[in-house]
């Protein structure tokens, strides 16, 4: 089954001047989502694994991840963190090979989990948070210059 490019956010439609001349909404039909003002509590335990992405995720993206719409597909990214943490420990001292396909499994999950939530440099861009860039030289010596 192939499923496609993903389809394109509102916001980076209107940056490129809707190139597929869709009817739009109108940014006032849109709903603003709340922005986190710190690091939410996680609503289940979590361990030490999941906790440090907890936060890691939080502090990167607290701009775009929101606390009423997004607290649910982090904390699930989160326990599938800690479960292959200890999965991952099983499999290294053992030949069992479905424990290996469920390390692998949960690694593509999370990564396509974390890929929803805008967590790769593609998807950062897709979004129109960020985009990666090398630094020119001309920036690197001003940089420099800047730290003396």
């Amino acid at each position: 089954m192939t499923k496609g490019r993903p389809p394109t956010p509102v916001e980076i439609k209107r940056k490129t001047g809707n190139p597929g001349k869709r009817k739009l909404p109108k940014p006032m039909e849109l709903e603003l989502l709340p922005m986190a003002e710190r690091v939410p509590v996680p609503t289940r335990p979590l361990l030490k694994p999941g906790q440090r992405l907890w936060d890691d995720v939080w502090n990167a993206g607290i701009q775009w991840i929101s606390p009423s719409t997004d607290m649910e597909i982090l904390l699930m990214t989160c326990e599938l963190v800690d479960e292959r943490w200890n999965l991952r420990i099983k499999v290294m001292n053992s030949d069992d090979m479905g424990m290996a396909r469920r390390l692998d499994s949960l690694s593509n999950q999370i990564v396509r989990n974390l890929s929803l939530m805008g967590f790769t440099p593609s998807d950062r861009t897709r979004l129109g948070v960020a985009e990666v860039r090398r630094a020119s030289k001309i920036e690197e010596l001003q940089r420099r210059q800047d730290e003396r």
